[in-house]
């Protein structure tokens, strides 16, 4: 590519490919048919991620996301087989997800009580199928990961969140998925504490084997902590120690250095990106969002506002180019 293609291309911004946080051309396929109310693709990119737990707790979710209003139809492929592990599992984080769009403003819970009502009957009744996928798959992590963020937006209580937390955890120590869910649920923003969730971040950074994502645990706390400060931008930033910790949980991961990319790999680029952005540090901020692809994730961007508005912004201040 010439000068006069790179500065066309710096015009014209990178090609952004919302809530696609990965590079799996069979998820992309599955989602892309779901958006045309098509569910049979989803079924053996589901059935195709057994062997591999994190694969799929991101397809599960992913698709959980993507047939948001399509549930009925899985209900109805459900019905015709009624033990169906990836059904079931699918139907629960769908369920899940719909109910997080009814979920009203807490500033009009007020005048909203009525919504409230409906929200949680509408999470409630993905525990059915979720509990259904775990007993017929008993080693799947991934029915628990649900159940996690169901408890979440339930407002469970502390004793059965931690639980649901050592199932998940207890099949897959290292599950990406599992420890991102207990990095909110430990939060202050949902009824933990910045030191809880902090210490929990950097224990897992203890252990972690080194070219593993999950170190993006650290830049996410940073994001939760100020979320549950109030403030979507601070001199924290800025910190020479909070920049140093960023500085080596993103070399003990250097993703670029895997043989297979992770599954998580585009969302922690998305992860520590943002970090090195606010922080002001270009060079890395650069790298990571580069290796996006223009895949950005709904969080840590939503932090900071609309989340491809807020991408778009970074990726153009720092002059990325992305394919496409």
């Amino acid at each position: 590519m010439g000068v006069i293609e790179v500065d066309r291309a710096r015009a014209r911004g990178p090609r952004l490919i919302a809530s696609r946080p990965w590079i799996d051309p069979v998820l992309d396929e599955a989602v892309k048919a779901l958006a045309h109310g098509y569910l049979e693709p989803a079924l053996p990119a589901l059935v195709g991620s057994r062997a591999d737990p994190e694969l799929r707790a991101l397809r599960v979710e992913a698709l959980g996301r993507a047939a948001v209003g399509l549930t009925e139809g899985i209900e109805a492929l459900l019905a015709r087989d009624p033990a169906n592990p990836e059904l079931c599992l699918w139907l629960g984080r769908a369920r899940v997800e719909e109910a997080w769009t009814l979920k009203p403003d807490v500033r009009a819970r007020a005048v909203q009580a009525g919504r409230i009502r409906l929200f949680h009957q509408a999470m409630e009744s993905a525990r059915g199928p979720l509990l259904t996928a775990a007993r017929v798959m008993p080693y799947d992590p991934a029915p628990w990961v649900c159940l996690m963020w169901l408890a979440l937006g339930l407002e469970a209580s502390r004793q059965e969140k931690d639980s649901l937390w050592e199932e998940a955890s207890g099949r897959h120590r290292g599950l990406y998925a599992a420890h991102a869910a207990r990095l909110v649920t430990l939060s202050p923003g949902w009824g933990g504490t910045s030191h809880e969730m902090f210490d929990f971040a950097r224990a897992t950074l203890s252990w972690a084997p080194s070219g593993d994502p999950i170190a993006a645990l650290l830049p996410l706390a940073y994001f939760e902590h100020i979320a549950g400060e109030g403030a979507g931008r601070t001199r924290l930033w800025y910190s020479y120690e909070v920049q140093r910790e960023l500085t080596l949980a993103a070399g003990r991961w250097n993703g670029s250095r895997a043989a297979q990319p992770h599954p998580r790999a585009v969302e922690a680029h998305n992860a520590f990106g943002a970090a090195f952005y606010l922080a002001d540090m270009r060079r890395p901020a650069r790298g990571h969002l580069t290796r996006t692809a223009g895949r950005f994730s709904v969080l840590p961007w939503s932090h900071l506002g609309d989340p491809g508005k807020e991408f778009r912004r970074a990726c153009g201040r720092l002059n990325v180019v992305t394919p496409g």
